[in-house]
């Protein structure tokens, strides 16, 4: 499609050309053509011109970004007064601009975006990522009235997308999960770490309860749940398995909630509470923890508490943490599965 438009637009170029050299007809002189026996001006009447009417802009991009060869014909521009935006593409033939080069104004940015459009839309690409900084919250407008939808906000920054294509749109969506951990922490006496917060809904007052709390990007869910224990009671702690997880939907901001319950071994050391979250934390007997009120009546936290029980007992196997490399993405993560035991007489 480049080549075809490229190469109409060439042959209307230099036809214009060979008629203003005949005519001594001149204009704002932008554009040299090689073909013409002399250097002529040409105007900006692209418009004119049948089958590249739509895409004058597309076209001379092409020649300045990467200028062109074909036919015999070489185009060279001295404009600038459009460029496009730095950018890479990803592996799914979108654009992501680099957030770190954009223009430094206003006028400058919304020339930039609108020509960035029209090449990329000429050469074929597909979906656009464009991330604006906070300190580049004023070009917020200018990309929504490009056609930019707003994908997710982070505190630093917006990120907008632009799908290019007359289809559906393929880009992924918004991230759709929330992820939190709790620590079932328990010491050779058979007692559990707990902890009272401060600030907790009217049916969690006084509720002693596992210390829970959300991990952290690129953490790990074992790290988490370690870390969040630390912050919250002054305790180390060592990750022993995986023991369930719950899953709902529509919490908060209408995410869905991943919750995963990780029994921990404690390491030696005094309890020190986070005072601006806990207003208490002790190592409470087991079954005194799960013989509260809140435990009992609670299908949830019972069922989770039935099930340390089982673990403790031998009669229930959790998850453990493994590091593993994938050809799916080259990269290390963790999988997080049972260790079979010896097989029968083995």
């Amino acid at each position: 499609m480049e080549g075809s438009l490229v190469d109409s637009a060439a042959a209307s170029l230099c036809a214009t050309t060979e008629a203003r050299r005949r005519t001594g007809r001149s204009g704002p002189r932008f554009l040299s053509c090689s073909c013409s026996s002399r250097d002529e001006p040409v105007t900006r009447a692209w418009a004119s011109y049948s089958r590249v009417s739509r895409m004058p802009r597309a076209v001379r991009l092409v020649a300045r970004i990467k200028g062109w060869n074909g036919n015999g014909h070489r185009w060279t521009t001295a404009l600038e007064d459009s460029s496009v935006l730095e950018a890479r593409e990803d592996e799914y033939g979108g654009m992501v601009v680099d957030a770190d080069r954009l223009p430094s104004d206003m006028a400058a940015f919304a020339r930039s975006l609108s020509a960035s459009l029209s090449y990329w839309k000429l050469v074929g690409k597909k979906g656009v990522w464009l991330k604006l900084p906070l300190d580049r919250s004023e070009y917020i407008p200018l990309a929504v009235k490009e056609g930019f939808r707003y994908h997710h906000a982070e505190e630093s920054y917006l990120m907008l997308t632009y799908w290019i294509p007359d289809e559906p749109c393929l880009l992924p969506a918004n991230a759709s999960h929330q992820v939190g951990v709790g620590g079932f922490v328990i010491n050779d006496q058979m007692e559990v770490l707990v902890v009272q917060e401060k600030y907790s809904a009217s049916a969690l007052v006084g509720v002693w309860k596992l210390p829970t709390g959300f991990i952290h990007a690129s953490e790990e869910i074992f790290t988490g749940a370690v870390r969040e224990v630390k912050e919250e009671t002054g305790i180390n702690s060592e990750f022993v398995e995986l023991i369930a997880f719950r899953h709902a939907h529509n919490v908060a901001f209408q995410k869905s909630d991943l919750f995963f319950i990780c029994m921990l071994r404690p390491l030696p050391g005094d309890i020190k509470i986070d005072e601006v979250e806990i207003q208490a934390a002790k190592w409470m007997p087991l079954a005194e923890f799960i013989e509260q009120p809140f435990i009992q009546d609670d299908h949830m936290f019972k069922k989770i508490a039935d099930i340390c029980m089982q673990r403790l007992r031998e009669r229930y196997c959790g998850l453990t943490a493994h590091s593993v490399i994938s050809k799916f993405d080259g990269g290390t993560s963790t999988l997080y599965h049972n260790v079979a035991g010896p097989e029968p007489g083995g």
